[in-house]
């Protein structure tokens, strides 16, 4: 869920979301036909491709993957793949519900893209069975857990872009999701016209508010199993350095391979900062400013934090896709502002 280079990783701790194993190889996909790349260099390829051209060429972890032609039905599984092909003019046959929002699966900044609602399918295990009978000419799952046996199983059913190099458990950012996305689908010009707006965006904000510049984040939530923070190399993360912020030093010292570290409540001042930003993860936001303990933090008992109790900014902030971090920009950032002091 990246904008900043692959660090050397501690062992990894346990992540706010357990990643389960996906389901094993099922029976009689075997048929169906890949043209991903067998030589397994994620180097070789560009994630970029003239546009409208085809074959088009896309490197990915598990080598380089070809679409010969436009894809007309495509099943986005990866976390915010179903809305970067809504933003880039597709129309996902199928796609996964991560959060979940319920209804066609994405969330209010993408509402009313949909012609048709998707079937939808499940998230760390999707049903492959369901996703055949779709006949899909084209699988993304470009943010994802980069699990090698999901994508076995998935690239017998289609062609399937999965995870970047480095973009296992999440690991992906919005742009990267967007130009790999925008090349398999053969509009990456439309891909990098995205990009572009969306990073004018972020700039405006950054210089609009140079008080954020070399503040310290704490960008975490809390689930029914506890506390946790987001270390780099994540879509939260990547969004607050963005305008400036310099993420939780004593947070990322202790980062693992995964995407967050958990946080024991006799731990809790780990989520100090000149800013902690908390969200509710399946819990009443309540959960988090009404503990004792986290209040005791020294940031919150300054009142320099935020609980997201709103669910459609929380969720905007955690999709990170090229459409939901616009809706967090406008959302998140005046909230950001009340409590950094120039």
């Amino acid at each position: 869920m990246n904008a900043s280079a692959p660090r050397t990783r501690r062992p990894r701790r346990t992540p706010l979301l357990a990643v389960g194993a996906v389901a094993a190889l099922l029976v009689g996909l075997s048929a169906c036909g890949s043209s991903d790349g067998s030589d397994g260099s994620a180097s070789s390829a560009s994630e970029g491709a003239s546009a409208g051209a085809f074959p088009a060429k896309v490197a990915t972890k598990f080598g380089e993957v070809t679409v010969d032609k436009q894809p007309k039905r495509i099943v986005a599984l990866g976390w915010g793949d179903a809305e970067t092909v809504l933003a880039l003019g597709g129309q996902p046959v199928g796609a996964s519900d991560w959060l979940p929002f319920g209804g066609e699966g994405v969330g209010p900044w993408a509402k009313g893209m949909y012609d048709e609602k998707p079937e939808l399918i499940g998230t760390m295990e999707p049903e492959f069975e369901k996703i055949a009978s779709l006949q899909p000419d084209l699988i993304l799952d470009t943010k994802s857990s980069g699990d090698q046996t999901r994508y076995d199983t998935l690239k017998k059913i289609a062609p399937t872009v999965g995870v970047p190099k480095g973009g296992d458990q999440y690991k992906i950012s919005w742009e990267r999701q967007t130009t790999m996305i925008a090349a398999a689908m053969g509009v990456p010009e439309k891909g990098e016209k995205l990009i572009a707006e969306t990073e004018r965006k972020f700039e405006a904000a950054a210089e609009a508010h140079p008080e954020f510049k070399g503040k310290t984040i704490t960008v975490g939530s809390r689930t029914s199993e506890g506390f946790g923070v987001y270390v780099g190399g994540t879509g939260r993360v990547d969004f607050v350095e963005r305008l400036g912020f310099e993420n939780n030093p004593k947070a990322e010292a202790q980062a693992g391979e995964g995407f967050s570290v958990s946080v024991s409540k006799e731990n809790l001042d780990l989520l100090d900062a000149d800013l902690t930003v908390m969200a509710p993860i399946g819990i009443p936001a309540t959960d988090i400013s009404g503990d004792p303990l986290y209040k005791a933090v020294p940031s919150v008992k300054a009142g320099n934090d935020i609980v997201f109790d709103d669910q459609d900014i929380s969720q905007a902030f955690a999709t990170d896709s090229v459409l939901s971090v616009a809706y967090a920009l406008e959302k998140v950032v005046p909230l950001f502002a009340e409590k950094v002091a120039e």
